[in-house]
């Protein structure tokens, strides 16, 4: 079976993993369209060629680069048409007038195609974006849903059509895996790591949590954005400036060596009246790394540390603050829940295990008959 799979998310290096998981199965020709660029809000997004083996790659221009509704790829009717897939998989939201293209364009073409969503809060779009979703909702064959939570509110929604729940991307274990050996008599090194500093990740939480901790210990947070300086400022006003490091955006190659100098990953995120954490990718490369994980309870951040980690409620600083004193005075506590970390991740999150999970898909729809609106 043919799948072509549009996604501007597989411009980063370590996603493409996934990729060539997909590909070596034996019944599955792969062709992948990517952006040479995405023009994030926190900088630009180049493509990263790391895995590319087993599959096309397609670089193509994109129109309204930046743009999170209004993107779209103009040679993808081209695509579809030379590829000939029997599949075309938007690696997008339903709302974005790029799956609504595609979507159209498949059916045009006969192609049965699926979209791929996050969204786990019910959110209302104006004109036109509601009736982009409504068509998508409509017309697409198949759902991928990134939480259990996202499904809930496509059904509430309107949408009747098969779905399953699968995260859009896992880890390569080889790549995140815990270092040969730490050094414990550095003292204790906990932090985040992700992409951007904004306020719904946060890291004041974190910093007002460690002002009042004992002993020898430092943080470091990776990311930036608008948060930075204030939270800058904030470590100042703390007083301890001097035991934080803010070491910018990390490239995806780097990450695993970043995240395996690290005792303790914390993801302290916040709910906001329009977003609540969708997964938290940072945290199973974490604990890939045998690195122990301190979560809040915001969105999907329960439901992937499971029992391997510690979870507090959000906002709440001083049970993050007790969690913190735990593992940093508890004896053998943050190698086992490193170990449980990766025992967790091994169990569902590898690139290998969704990969499989995404061809059963594919095998899903070609196998069923089209029952959805033209």
């Amino acid at each position: 079976m043919r799948i072509l799979m549009v996604s501007k998310a597989c411009l980063v290096g370590a996603y493409q993993t996934k990729l060539e998981e997909i590909a070596s199965f034996d019944d599955v020709a792969l062709a992948v369209i990517v952006p040479p660029v995405w023009e994030d809000p926190a900088g630009d997004i180049h493509l990263e060629r790391s895995h590319t083996n087993g599959y096309q790659l397609f670089v193509d221009p994109l129109r309204f680069n930046g743009q999170f509704h209004l993107h779209y790829y103009p040679l993808l009717g081209k695509r579809l048409r030379d590829f000939q897939p029997h599949i075309l998989h938007m690696d997008e939201e339903p709302y974005n007038l790029a799956t609504w293209l595609g979507v159209r364009e498949a059916r045009a073409g006969g192609i049965k195609s699926l979209f791929f969503s996050w969204q786990n809060i019910a959110r209302r779009y104006p004109f036109p974006f509601n009736l982009i979703e409504r068509h998508v909702l409509r017309s697409v064959d198949y759902a991928l849903m990134g939480n259990a939570a996202a499904a809930q509110v496509w059904r509430a929604k309107g949408y009747n059509g098969a779905l399953r729940v699968i995260p859009q991307f896992g880890v390569n274990p080889d790549m995140f895996r815990p270092p040969v050996e730490r050094d414990h008599g550095r003292g204790f090194v906990f932090g985040s790591a992700g992409r951007r500093l904004v306020a719904d990740k946060g890291i004041d939480l974190l910093l007002h949590a460690a002002a009042q901790l004992a002993g020898v210990w430092r943080i470091q947070i990776a990311g930036d954005g608008p948060e930075r300086r204030s939270l800058e400022r904030l470590a100042q006003e703390l007083g301890i400036a001097d035991r934080v490091q803010f070491d910018g955006v990390i490239p995806s190659g780097q990450m695993p060596g970043y995240l395996q100098q690290l005792d303790l990953l914390v993801l302290p995120s916040r709910t906001l009246p329009n977003w609540k954490e969708q997964f938290g990718r940072v945290l199973i490369e974490a604990m890939a790394c045998g690195v122990a994980v301190i979560g809040s309870d915001s969105g999907e951040i329960p439901n992937v540390i499971g029992d391997a980690g510690l979870i507090f409620p959000e906002g709440d600083v001083e049970t993050l603050r007790a969690h913190l004193r735990t593992i940093m005075r508890t004896e053998g506590l943050r190698d086992a829940l490193g170990a449980a970390g990766r025992k967790r991740v091994m169990a569902r999150y590898t690139q290998a295990h969704i990969a499989a999970q995404t061809v059963d898909v594919y095998r899903e729809m070609v196998a069923s008959p089209s029952n959805r609106v033209r």
